[in-house]
């Protein structure tokens, strides 16, 4: 070989060019980018779907819940010779048949209790109207009642406003009515027809993709139906608990607030914290400043319970997620689509980690080196 072609092979001790480093490191970089801005905009059009679909997600989404609660029952009625029809409108006519009857049992006390609970809560302003009087702060009556008037005044000028707001409010409630129609009736079919999705979603899709989509399917409907079941069981006690304690306590409203109680444990952390100060106010108004403490106290080692016995062994391993990530889910579901938006926040993240774990899986046994060939016995 010549020495010119010698000298024109590249030596693999030589170090390499400072530019050609660089160079490598920003296109690797580059083509990350791109990928982050194809994921967000995908995201974003995700989004704007989601947005403009709402109508029909919202009642699909809670029929989904609702059906994880309802499977259960069906279930065993179907395994005892029921045709799954039966079966399927027997669970929903129970689930209205107990949505009825929490109504119909709290409704009474409402109406009982809150005129009596309205005029405490007018002496507990004329106390604090007393206190703002006297020391330290000392306010003039002239003070305070231009304050008022002020009030007043602006809620005059905003009737229009609040015209509108009962209007929307009449129609919302019309939507929401609507939405309880379909989401029974979804659910409906969902618990009646429920087992012939997964085959026919493998037999439309494949073999090869169909297999990971009936996995994952299953996989989400487990997780999503425990955690359900265990929030519900969960807020099942804290509603027992904490209203246990305002009944003995006679705490106005005692019914409306376990109720409250019960439906915000759907809601994990900031749920539990409004259904819990909402008490603490009802039995100030209603009961005074110790009563409230009192209150207080108990809603504070019914949440330890739940925090520290309850949800620890109740909840699955596979479902636990970062309380950051659930707090970051709850308030960007609430600040996106409002209460049901705080309620459908962690199944939503949950799916997603079990989503996330499968695909963690299938790069695991996709990049696992191969298993070792078995030596040959020595002779």
């Amino acid at each position: 070989m010549s020495e010119r072609s010698k000298s024109d092979k590249p030596d693999e001790l030589t170090p390499r060019d400072r530019g050609d480093v660089i160079g490598v490191g920003l296109l690797w970089l580059a083509k990350w980018a791109v990928c982050i801005v194809a994921i967000a905009a995908g995201a974003w059009v995700l989004g704007f779907l989601v947005a403009r679909l709402w109508v029909v997600i919202l009642p699909v989404a809670l029929a989904i819940v609702i059906a994880t609660v309802l499977w259960p029952p069906v279930r065993w009625l179907t395994a005892r010779g029921l045709p799954p029809a039966a079966a399927a409108s027997l669970a929903v006519l129970g689930f209205l048949g107990v949505l009825a009857g929490v109504i119909a049992l709290i409704v009474p006390s409402v109406v009982d209790q809150v005129p009596e609970l309205a005029d405490k809560a007018s002496a507990g302003v004329n106390q604090v109207r007393d206190w703002l009087q006297g020391p330290p702060l000392r306010i003039r009556e002239e003070q305070l009642n231009s304050a008022v008037d002020a009030i007043v005044s602006r809620l005059q000028s905003s009737s229009a406003q609040i015209a509108t707001g009962v209007f929307s409010g009449v129609t919302t409630a019309t939507s929401a009515l609507i939405t309880l129609f379909l989401v029974l009736v979804l659910s409906f079919f969902f618990v009646k027809d429920g087992p012939r999705f997964l085959p026919w979603l493998h037999s439309v899709s494949g073999s090869r993709g169909g297999r990971h989509l009936e996995e994952v399917l299953s996989r989400i409907w487990v997780v999503l139906g425990g955690f359900i079941r265990t929030q519900a069981l969960v807020s099942l006690v804290d509603a027992v608990l904490i209203g246990a304690g305002l009944v003995i306590l006679g705490v106005p409203l005692a019914l409306v607030l376990a109720v409250i109680t019960f439906l915000g444990g759907f809601v994990p952390m900031v749920g539990a914290f409004v259904a819990g100060a909402l008490a603490v106010l009802v039995a100030l108004v209603g009961n005074g400043f110790v009563t409230a403490l009192i209150v207080l106290g108990i809603v504070v080692a019914v949440q330890q319970l739940e925090g520290n016995v309850l949800q620890p062994v109740l909840q699955s391993r596979s479902m636990q997620l970062h309380a950051v990530i659930v707090l970051l889910a709850v308030t960007a579901g609430g600040s996106l689509y409002g209460i049901v938006g705080a309620f459908l926040a962690v199944p939503v993240v949950a799916i997603a980690a079990v989503v996330l774990r499968y695909l963690g899986e299938q790069i695991d046994a996709a990049t696992a080196p191969p298993p070792e060939p078995e030596s040959e016995p020595a002779d």
